[in-house]
């Protein structure tokens, strides 16, 4: 439940090197805690820092529509993209398509500022202009300090709306992961009730199961 978190986070030349100096690293591999205390960090070493929360009603709607959320996800890194005040020469993204050079061409595709897709041929150039060089890689968080920031950006972004979510319910749903058991015992409690629907991905194969066990404890 809750939304998906994207970020992106632009930094000079010569100031990658700070970024792992500093303890960035892959989000998961990073207490609660120690994200939160980089994120300070990470605001004053990088040049940009942009944030979208895509919310579960997006993700509903969208997925209702036959919409991926890969394709979902690369639109909005697009549009973060396209809004930077700045222009990257390179962007490492965290691919989460099964082939990493698609998603970056999905990106493109959404982008109205000229890329170039790194390990794909016969990719359009745009006389004159100096294109954005896309490398769409698997696990590039755990692979690029900057990709590395820009997950910690995201996922305290993330615990942060999702804590507001509780205070403002009035109920414990832990951190809004399938694998938590917090969180699939506050759905099943509020079922009966609408509290929890804004924040519900309708889609995801845990509310399938979850409604089937609900349907099979009355049988």
């Amino acid at each position: 439940m809750g939304p998906i978190v994207i970020s992106i986070v632009s930094i000079s030349k010569g100031k990658e090197g700070r970024l792992s100096r500093i303890g960035v690293r892959d989000s998961k591999m990073l207490t609660r805690r120690k994200r939160e205390f980089l994120l300070d960090e990470i605001k004053a070493v990088s040049e940009e820092i942009q944030v979208y929360m895509i919310s579960a009603g997006e993700i509903n709607e969208a997925m209702h529509g036959k919409v991926s959320i890969n394709e979902l996800e690369a639109l909005n890194f697009a549009k973060l993209i396209d809004s930077a005040s700045s222009v990257p020469e390179r962007f490492y993204v965290d691919s989460p398509d099964v082939v990493p050079e698609r998603f970056g061409m999905r990106i493109k595709l959404f982008s109205k500022k000229a890329m170039t897709i790194e390990g794909m041929r016969n990719n359009e150039r745009v006389a004159g202009v100096k294109p954005i060089r896309i490398r769409a890689e698997h696990k590039a968080d755990a692979r690029y300090p900057i990709v590395s920031a820009a997950s910690i950006v995201a996922k305290v972004t993330r615990d942060l709306e999702i804590a507001r979510i509780a205070e403002e319910e009035g109920i414990e749903i832990g951190s809004g992961y399938p694998s938590d058991r917090y969180t699939i015992d506050a759905i099943k409690r509020e079922m009966g009730t609408s509290r929890l629907d804004p924040y519900i991905r309708n889609y995801w194969k845990t509310m399938s199961l979850i409604k089937q066990s609900k349907i099979e404890d009355f049988i």
